[in-house]
């Protein structure tokens, strides 16, 4: 049952992390075709989630659920907050990491990284930001719902990088009780 997912998913994001995202309604797009994808909107009840969940696997869906979050937080963030990722990400530029949290983000940083006009498109970059810190964030709050294997390899967000990216997270938005972002530590 899908509930089973979502329910678990949604007690680990940490509560600092939900009051600042406010009141949210989940609901499923079912079964609506192949080309439709998750989605949220803001209203003035609050933020609206619609999940695709037809012929997606039930921890893929719980997965969308924190990434739909991570895309509404990103709108959230404090200008210290959003100045801190800005530079976290410069830094990672600066050093040469080419890999990324998910598949999304790193084609954004793909295209940012195509040519000297790609690397200079505002838009470009805006769209990197925020698909970065959306994966990052669904990522912390994976962790805390449970344990996760790291991948590796070039398309991938070296271990170091992530652990930053998590940590600067976790500082924002501290788990909650009975939550550990590094289990065994």
């Amino acid at each position: 049952m899908l509930a089973g997912f979502i329910r678990p998913a949604v007690r680990a994001v940490p509560s600092a992390l939900a009051r600042r995202l406010g009141r949210c309604h989940i609901s499923s797009l079912g079964a609506a075709g192949p080309a439709v994808t998750s989605q949220w909107t803001e209203t003035s009840a609050g933020l609206e989630i619609a999940l695709a969940t037809a012929d997606t696997e039930e921890h893929d869906v719980a997965l969308e659920l924190l990434l739909c979050l991570g895309q509404a937080l990103w709108h959230r963030l404090a200008a210290g907050e959003s100045r801190a990722w800005w530079s976290l990400l410069e830094r990672e530029i600066g050093e040469g990491v080419t890999g990324e949290i998910d598949e999304h983000a790193l084609d954004r940083k793909r295209a940012l990284a195509a040519s000297r006009v790609s690397a200079r498109s505002r838009e470009r970059l805006e769209s990197y930001g925020a698909a970065s810190f959306a994966g990052s964030a669904a990522e912390f709050v994976h962790c805390l719902w449970h344990q996760v294997t790291v991948r590796s390899g070039s398309a991938y967000l070296p271990g170091p990088y992530l652990r930053r990216r998590l940590d600067l997270l976790a500082r924002w938005f501290p788990p909650d009780r009975g939550y550990r972002l590094y289990p065994g530590r």
